[in-house]
Formats: C-alpha cells, structure tokens, sequence
C-alpha cells in the first residue's frame, strides 16, 4: 500500500495533540480524516494544515454518541473503503475538587470520555484494521501510570485506558493488529497544559477541608513539579506519527526521556511504597499518616 492510499483516523483535532497530529500525518503520507464533535470548530485545523501545505478531511464524531461513532465509521467505508490506523485521542482533563468535594456526575463525564469513548471508537475501527493489517495507537497519560492528586477521575480514565489497551494487545497481535499507547507528561501549548488561576482559585474555594492541601498541590506543580518536564504538542505528534511508522511498535511510547525516566521508578515500584512517599511531598505531606 502507497503512503499516499494509507488512511488514518484522528479522533478529537479541534486542538491540541490530535490537531497536530493529524497535520503531521498528513504531511508524512497519510490521508487523515480528523474527527471532532462539532465540526464548526475545524478553523484552526485548517488553518493549520494550510500553513503545512496538507489537507485533511474533517468528519463529525463525539466519542460518547454510539449513534455518532457508527455514523462516522459507515461514513469511513463509503469515502475511504478501508481504514489503515486509528488514534485515540479525544478527551477532557478534569482536574478538580478531590473525590469527597467533586460529584459522581464528574467522574462519570471523565471516564465515559477518556475511556468508554475510546473503546467504542476501537471496537467499530478494529474489524477494518484487521482487514488492514493496521495500528490502533491511544494517547495516554503520565497521570494513567502514576496517579495525581486532585486528578483522581482523569487519573481513573487513563488507568483503565492502559489496563484495557494493554490486554487487548496481544489478542489484536494475533490478528495482525498493532497496538500501542503513547504516553505524554506535561504538555505546555495545549488546553490541558493551561490553568488559568480563576479554576485554581475557584476549585480551591469549593475543597472544603482540603483547601490548604490543593493550595500546596498547585504551588508545588507551578513552582517545581514540572520542571524540565514540559514538552510541545509538536513533539508529541513526532512521536505518534514515528509509533505509526515503526514496523514493530512497544505497546507503551513514553513521549520524551522525562517521561521515560518518570515511568520507570513507577513500574519498578513493587509495593508502592516509593510512589505515595513522592506524592505526599507534592502536597506538603512528607510523612504518611499514623495508623489509628
């Protein structure tokens, strides 16, 4: 199959990664269809692509809509007649009041979104990249491997999107489909990278007795918690497009060399141990509280 007859789907490109993502795929071969939920917001894409000297395709998708998802892929069959490799990467951060203060109805959102939504993209896409011999590449998270304070239902999602990545891997394998899940830290020029201080602000006032404890969260990620950690939306998609370039891609792609040093002391953490004794310095906590 020639670069140019390749197909690619790229869920959520109105910003951020997948935006770039899909423009540099585009420029690397592949025919994109960018996806998003509401396709009037594709003038940055395009602009985007314009300025790279590539088009893409848009389609609507929302990740959530089972009526929509399988719109979108008889719409992938009529144009295109096959689909060659999918990313996954919708999503919405949900960095909020920790569990007692934030509502079920968020956690929810969050998963349903970072999780159940890109499962049900995958399981429509998967009958044509077995056809296709493709890859099914999900973007992940730092926070799906080490857990965040503050950042238990995103956390959550990326968790479970690893964990069902991760099974379904060797199954797909067997049937000629790669399967792998890049994995980002800090990304400093998207909507997930921005915190404005009206959220921190208001999302400190609604924690109720963990107010003190967010307030030294926030100092500790905008003073020191991400230094030297930060990294391009650029940089990332460099690193999705080489994932589904490569002819034997790992299953987990950190996205830079702090992510990678970051996962290891994680994975090689047996007991957890070393992990919770990092996090309670993020909050200001340094010793573990004393059993009753």
């Amino acid at each position: 199959m020639t670069p140019e007859r390749r197909v690619l789907l790229v869920t959520g490109t109105s910003t951020g990664i997948g935006q770039t993502t899909a423009v540099r795929a585009a420029a690397a071969g592949w025919r994109v269809a960018a996806t998003m939920r509401d396709p009037s917001r594709d003038g940055a894409l395009r602009d985007a692509a314009r300025r790279a000297g590539v088009e893409v395709e848009v389609l609507p998708l929302d990740v959530t809509d089972p009526g929509s998802v399988a719109g979108c892929f008889d719409a992938v069959r009529e144009t295109y007649g096959r689909l060659d490799a999918l990313v996954n990467n919708a999503g919405i951060s949900n960095f909020d009041a920790t569990m007692e203060m934030s509502t079920l109805e968020a956690l929810r959102t969050a998963i349903e979104v970072n999780f159940v939504g890109a499962v049900a993209v995958s399981r429509l896409a998967m009958p044509l990249l077995r056809a296709s011999g493709g890859r099914l590449v999900s973007i992940g998270s730092v926070h799906g491997v080490v857990g965040q304070p503050f950042n238990e239902a995103y956390a959550a999602a990326k968790f479970a999107l690893e964990g069902f990545m991760e099974s379904l891997a060797p199954v797909a394998a067997a049937h000629g489909v790669a399967v792998s899940v890049v994995v980002p830290g800090y990304v400093s020029d998207t909507e997930f990278g921005r915190f404005p201080d009206i959220n921190r602000r208001t999302i400190q006032a609604d924690s109720g007795p963990y107010a003190a404890t967010f307030g030294d969260y926030v100092r500790w990620v905008v003073e020191e918690g991400w230094e030297g950690a930060a990294q391009s939306r650029w940089e990332v998609a460099d690193v999705v497009v080489r994932t589904l370039a490569d002819p034997r891609p790992p299953f987990r792609v950190p996205s830079s060399p702090w992510v990678r040093a970051y996962l290891a002391d994680k994975l090689a953490d047996v007991d957890g141990s070393a992990v919770q004794a990092l996090a309670r310095t993020w909050i200001g906590a340094a010793e573990p509280v004393p059993a009753h």
